[in-house]
């Protein structure tokens, strides 16, 4: 329960029909959810206008109508905001609504194409190791301190968002981490937050189905640097080239990571292999069990920001020596034949070049490289074509798949990666559309100490077609059929 001009607090309002002085139960933008004296949100989506459901939240009990645009007929019972964004009204109502439980601990956010989730997800182990109760925010889960909860969208609903920092400001927990999408970011979800720090990753090709053009997806990533209070820590991966770009704006403190250039936080490989990495970061050594430069860039990325939220150097490295690989990225183990099974999240060309690269970097090339790789339906499709010039030019042998084929037809999301073969590499390629045949396949190809690589999917335990979720563990699936066939 809450005051409606309580609740209202910052919110950019163009017009009041009715009263303010009202107590109300909940909020919420899904008219299917509304109980009596709720507040009902009409947000405008990429699919549906919650302005088509205000009669339905009325039925249903809400007493309050936040819009963009009233409806010709106003009850006299209820009352209406009208305001410049419902997006965003609905994350500033949503933080006062819980009481802005955001400022009540220090909330990190982690932005880029690639690498949010392994750095978001290690500084939550790096900063548990330490002794301090820590909350998540990930594609993989979300974590209360101990207490896990399944995660549904890279960056939750302002509500969500909210409803996990109460939770984590009740149970004490002092540093939140969180993986920022650039959908969350271009739907306010993020708003009437308090950050502490924001991480900048890199930015790759990806999104392109929902932002127009790369300028306007950098942008985005860029509004969430340009919104960072004074107050906060900026650090950005410089070795991209639009990490600077991220830096132009903004009011926070700013500050630069790096393995080629010269930076704050400076690094250098000075091993990589299936073991691990051996690096020195600003002068002092550590081993990390993380493989492959791109690690090397999220090790980076977690030491500095954990020096820069009070962390001591010397407990520093040693707890990002005992930290361990997160599940989907780059996790694999060896069969009893010596064969390699590699599953990895990669599902940018990107990414899917960043692992393919550690790999060979690391292999003796004495043996067969063999990736299992496919593209997600109803997403960007001129990144098909991309990954599948990556796939066969970096591998020994390739087979396309389906990933979550969605509502299309997954011979067509094939014959998009097809077009991105070079002719030299035909014959390196095969196609089976079934995900789990493929993998099948790979094993059955496979020799002793050879590598195979099952991109795209890395933590996900399910498969969509056609709307319907099934159960899909790519991990699982090739530990299974390596045992099977005595690999």
């Amino acid at each position: 329960m809450a005051q409606l001009k309580d609740i209202l607090y910052k919110v950019t309002i163009n017009a009041v029909v009715g009263t303010t002085s009202v107590t109300v139960n909940a909020i919420d933008f899904d008219s299917r959810h509304i109980t009596q004296g709720d507040v009902f949100v009409a947000i405008k989506g990429t699919l549906t206008d919650g302005h088509q459901y205000i009669d339905l939240a009325i039925e249903k009990g809400a007493i309050v109508i936040v819009c963009e645009v009233l409806p010709e007929n106003l009850q006299s019972d209820i009352t209406y905001i009208e305001v410049e964004s419902a997006s965003k009204a609905l994350a500033f109502m949503a933080a006062n609504y819980y009481h802005n439980p955001s400022a009540n601990l220090k909330l990190v956010g982690v932005t880029g194409t690639n690498g949010k989730t392994t750095v978001a997800t290690l500084l939550y182990h790096l900063f548990k190791k330490a002794g301090f109760k820590v909350g998540l925010l990930s594609t993989v889960k979300v974590m209360v301190d101990r207490t896990e909860y399944e995660a549904t969208h890279t960056t939750p609903d302002s509500l969500t968002i909210n409803r996990y920092l109460s939770l984590m400001s009740d149970a004490g927990v002092e540093f939140c981490f969180m993986e920022v999408s650039s959908h969350g970011i271009h739907q306010n979800r993020t708003e009437g937050l308090h950050f502490e720090g924001g991480i900048f990753t890199n930015l790759t090709h990806d999104h392109l189905d929902y932002h127009n053009t790369f300028a306007e997806y950098r942008d985005v990533k860029k509004s969430f640097f340009d919104n960072l209070p004074k107050d906060a820590f900026a650090l950005v991966n410089i070795d991209d080239k639009n990490g600077l770009v991220m830096l132009q704006n903004t009011k926070a403190k700013k500050y630069t990571y790096a393995l080629k250039t010269y930076a704050d936080y400076k690094a250098q490989i000075l091993e990589n292999q299936f073991t691990g990495l051996l690096l020195k970061i600003n002068n002092n050594e550590v081993w990390t069990r993380l493989i492959g430069d791109f690690n090397a860039y999220n090790i980076l990325a977690i030491y500095a920001a954990a020096e820069l939220l009070g962390l001591e150097k010397v407990e520093n490295l040693r707890l990002i020596s005992e930290l361990e690989s997160v599940s989907g990225r780059f996790q694999y183990f060896i069969s009893d034949e010596k064969i390699t099974a590699i599953v990895d999240y990669a599902h940018t060309p990107d990414a899917l070049q960043n692992v393919l690269e550690t790999i060979n970097s690391i292999r003796t090339k004495n043996e067969e490289l063999i990736t299992v790789v496919g593209c997600g339906g109803d997403r960007d499709k001129t990144k098909r074509p991309k990954m599948g010039h990556i796939a066969s030019a970096l591998s020994t042998k390739v087979i396309f798949t389906s990933d979550n084929p969605r509502s299309e037809v997954p011979e067509t999301i094939i014959e998009d990666i097809e077009k991105g073969v070079e002719p030299q590499n035909f014959k390196k390629t095969v196609s089976i559309t079934d995900r789990k045949q493929a993998i099948k396949t790979a094993c059955q190809m496979a020799q002793p100490n050879d590598i195979i690589l099952i991109a795209g999917k890395g933590h996900e335990t399910y498969q969509e077609v056609k709307g319907v979720k099934s159960d899909f563990d790519d991990y699982k699936i090739v530990q299974d059929f390596l045992k099977q066939l005595g690999k």
